[in-house]
Parts: C-alpha cells; sequence; structure tokens
C-alpha cells in the first residue's frame, strides 16, 4: 500500500544527510587557555572555551586572551582584535587591531595576516613574533625568537631575531599621504630601488607582552 507518510519520511532523512555537504560547520582551530576581559564575537571568553575558522576575538583595554591552535600559541594584549580563520589547512588570524604575540614550533604552524601583509616563521626553528597595527598603511613587527617572513603580493622580505621594524605598505601612496599631511614634500624617504611593494625601517620598540615568556610557558607545559 502506497504510504505518503513514508515518503515523505524518506526525503526528510535524505535531506538531512546532505545538509552537512553542502553547509558544513567551520571547524575549531583552537581552545583559550587564558582569557581576561575578553570576547569571543559577542560572548565573554573563557578558559576551554573552543575557538573555530570565523570567530573574531577581542580584548579590552585592559584585556588579554591566549589561544592554543595546534602547533602555535596566540595572545592578544589589550584593545586588540582578530578574526581566525585556516591558511591552506592550517590556523590563521587576521590583525584587525590591537597587538598580538603569537608563537610557532615550525613554519607552517601558523600565519598572521594584517591589511595586505602576511606574517610567518621563515624556518621550523622555533619562533616568536609581536605584531601592532598601526593603520593600514604601517605595522610594527618584531621577532623576539627566530626569523620572520613578511609576504606582500609577489615580495618577501626577513625580520632577523631581535630586530623591530616598521613596515611601511604601499610606500609611494604612503609618503604621498605623509607629505599631504604635513603640508610638504622635504620629508626624506628610505631610499628604494626600484619600485617596492613594502619598506621595512628598524626601530626599537618595547614588547607589550613578553613573547620570550610566552614562548618558555608554552615550551615548558607540553613543548614544540
Amino acid at each position: 500500500m502506497f504510504r505518503p507518510q513514508a515518503v515523505v519520511a524518506v526525503v526528510v532523512s535524505y535531506s538531512l544527510f546532505l545538509m552537512p555537504i553542502n553547509g558544513s560547520p567551520a571547524p575549531a582551530i583552537g581552545t583559550v587557555t587564558s582569557a581576561s576581559n575578553a570576547h569571543i564575537g559577542a560572548t565573554a571568553a573563557s578558559v576551554g572555551s573552543t575557538v573555530f575558522a570565523g570567530d573574531r576575538l577581542s580584548t579590552e583595554q585592559f584585556g588579554s586572551i591566549q589561544l592554543r591552535v595546534g602547533a602555535a600559541r596566540l595572545l592578544l594584549s589589550g584593545s586588540s582584535s582578530v578574526a581566525l580563520s585556516e591558511d591552506q589547512g592550517n590556523p590563521s588570524a587576521t590583525l584587525l587591531g590591537g597587538t598580538v604575540v603569537f608563537s610557532t614550533a615550525n613554519a607552517k604552524a601558523f600565519v598572521l595576516h594584517a591589511s595586505t601583509a602576511s606574517i610567518r616563521p621563515k624556518t621550523d626553528e622555533p619562533t616568536v613574533a609581536q605584531v601592532t597595527y598601526v593603520n593600514d598603511k604601517e605595522l610594527r613587527v618584531r621577532s623576539n625568537r627566530g626569523a620572520l617572513a613578511i609576504t606582500v603580493e609577489d615580495e618577501t622580505q626577513y625580520v632577523a631575531e631581535g630586530m623591530a621594524y616598521r613596515v611601511i605598505l604601499d610606500p609611494d601612496s604612503y609618503y604621498a599621504q605623509t607629505a599631504q599631511g604635513a603640508g610638504t614634500n622635504n620629508r626624506k624617504e628610505p631610499r628604494r630601488a626600484g619600485r617596492s611593494r613594502f619598506l621595512l625601517i628598524a626601530i626599537i620598540i618595547t614588547s607589550v607582552a613578553t613573547g620570550v615568556a610566552l614562548y618558555e610557558a608554552w615550551v615548558s607545559s607540553d613543548g614544540p
């Protein structure tokens, strides 16, 4: 005997079977290991919370949050925010504002995007880096341990261990805006050969979060 109810049940079951294929949930990429005055989206972050690709993390003025993401660690200082994602199957994040410190166990463990730049470890040696988003034309990058590779489009430059730089993105546009804002074009720019996607200008900066301490805490807990 033909039973319409049975047909409906089969259709519904088949649809539910297909749903994970067409609308699979975002993958879990990490766990919160410490949090103070920090948020995952609009929700207060707490130790043990799972974070997913697509989540936005933020901290209040005196807040902080630290994550374990595979073979990397991520620490946001106060008044900072990132959007989590995956880069070719590996954890990554986009720095939207403020300062972040990350530590890695190998070159593919993590990549940080900031404006048009991508920042990652240069080698498989343990690496600790600090990055501050100044604006869409300028970053501050420091390597506390290991070397970093900074890439903008098809150009890559390197930051040696212990060095810190202002990273000027799209230098021609940056200095044109600077000159216009100052009302003069007499400012001397760093010399560069040909057209460059970005410039590195050596500076001395102070860590807002001790990257070396972050690294040591990571090693003491479970090692790279």
